[in-house]
């Protein structure tokens, strides 16, 4: 059965295609395509992206400003491109809603949760931008927090790779991937960061499934949906 509501993570990068910076038009076009399968599956999507294609904590020049200062930064990086997506959604005829969690009411919807439910039910995706509106916390969390929040039944990470595994596949060629994993087991992983902690800690409390996948593999955010098996799943 395919699932009725997912949230779905992307990191910036997803938008900045093979380079390293700014909004890619055939990356945002792929991204779009793929959100626009899922639709017609009448699955209910909500999404939260990162800012990493604009702006990243660990730059050297992120590192040497204050903290908050910072993040609120890359939060102010996650609404640039939660417009673009908004923006070439709507273009395929989807109806698409951005809340972002530090209210600018000139460009997006302050976020409450009943609102975004509803636009939900609507038929309308919904895109979850300036993370929890906090400094601290990362994208994943707020995308842990969100899903929990408007009763996803699964958290969709997607990635460069298609799964976890013991070490980075990227640069050893005997690294072994999990099909599943426990949370206690993912948080216990040396050396391999899928999400934060406290992204594992929300998701483990309130028994919501992660699913890691590869977003550039066409349709593997579908498969998904559909419950076929892909990725790695991270559950109780």
């Amino acid at each position: 059965m395919n699932h009725k509501r997912i949230l779905l993570k992307l990191g910036g990068e997803a938008l900045s295609g093979k380079g390293q910076f700014g909004i890619e038009p055939a990356a945002m076009a792929y991204l779009a395509d793929e959100i626009e399968r899922v639709r017609k599956l009448s699955t209910e999507i909500a999404l939260v992206i990162g800012g990493g294609n604009f702006w990243r904590g660990n730059d050297p020049y992120a590192q040497s400003i204050d903290r908050s200062t910072a993040d609120y930064m890359g939060m102010l990086a996650t609404v640039i491109n939660a417009l673009a997506l908004q923006d070439a959604l709507e273009k395929r005829g989807i109806e698409t809603r951005v809340q972002s969690a530090i209210e600018m009411r000139a460009i997006a919807e302050p976020y409450i949760r009943r609102r975004a439910m509803r636009h939900l039910e609507k038929g309308r995706v919904v895109i979850f931008a300036a993370g929890t509106g906090n400094p601290f916390f990362t994208t994943d969390t707020a995308a842990a927090l969100r899903a929990t929040e408007i009763e996803a039944e699964v958290l969709l990470k997607a990635t460069k790779v298609d799964g976890v595994y013991d070490k980075d596949p990227l640069k050893f060629q005997d690294a072994k991937k999990f099909e599943r994993l426990s949370f206690r087991d993912a948080l216990m992983m040396e050396g391999v960061r899928v999400m934060d902690d406290a992204a594992f800690a929300i998701c483990g409390e309130h028994h919501l499934p992660i699913i890691v996948l590869d977003f550039s593999t066409p349709g593997a955010i579908e498969r998904a949906v559909r419950g076929e098996k892909i990725g790695t799943l991270i559950s109780d």
